[in-house]
């Protein structure tokens, strides 16, 4: 119950603190209560609430429809029509949060340079990384590409992030000199195919899902020049 203290109440001094207690004393003490059925109401930021639905959504339907359907080609893995990619493109949720380059004195010759990059998985349920294929690039160039299978796979604990750990072979398409000239904009737009097994338990098992063309932009890039 919320007692309001009118003005009139405070004109005398005198009579202000026995006419709160007056008020108070009338007030019936299950009033102090809530009542039944009442509720407090929180109210989440709604844009966010509703891509991580979506996406949750998406994820678990396609999970029980994967683990009641026979194999099939890794590539038409779909929901409703819709591949994962373009489920996970629309709802604008991105699977990679950073970026590091590393650029050697041998990458001025063989045009190859070594990455690593934190990955986030948005659901409640374990994932497993265990390739990916992807290209790099700023402003409508691709600028480096790579095809990485991982030994073991890269395992994304419930709403957690992990390093993929570095790996090499990830080619320089323009040169390292063309290369070298987008460092300082810190920032790659990506174009990525992800094989991930969904609901696995410390790595293992799981149900395979492809997620083709995920797509992301101004993701952060770290340069690390190692010239020894």
């Amino acid at each position: 119950m919320m007692l309001e203290v009118k003005p009139a109440l405070l004109k005398s001094t005198k009579s202000t603190s026995s006419d709160v207690r007056s008020i108070a004393n009338k007030a019936d003490a299950r009033d102090l209560c809530p009542r039944p059925g009442a509720f407090l109401h929180f109210r989440p930021n709604s844009s966010v609430t509703m891509r991580f639905s979506a996406l949750l959504v998406s994820f678990v339907s396609l999970f029980f429809f994967s683990v009641g359907a026979a194999p099939t080609d890794a590539g038409t893995d779909s929901l409703g029509g819709l591949t994962v990619g373009a489920i996970i493109n629309a709802l604008g949720v991105g699977l990679v949060t950073h970026i590091n380059a590393i650029i050697t004195l041998d990458s001025l010759t063989t045009n190859q340079i070594s990455v690593n990059f934190d990955a986030k998985n948005p659901l409640f349920i374990e994932l497993t990384i265990d390739r990916v294929v992807s290209s790099a690039g700023l402003n409508g160039t691709v600028y480096a590409t790579f095809d990485h299978t991982f030994a073991g796979g890269v395992v994304l604990p419930p709403f957690g992030t992990k390093n993929s750990g570095t790996f090499g072979n990830v080619t320089l398409t323009q040169g390292i000199d063309a290369s070298l000239g987008i460092i300082p904009f810190q920032v790659l737009d990506l174009t990525t195919d992800v094989y991930i097994r969904a609901g696995t338990i410390n790595g293992f098992l799981g149900v395979p899902i492809t997620a083709q063309g995920l797509k992301q932009s101004g993701v952060p890039t770290n340069y690390t020049l190692v010239l020894s």
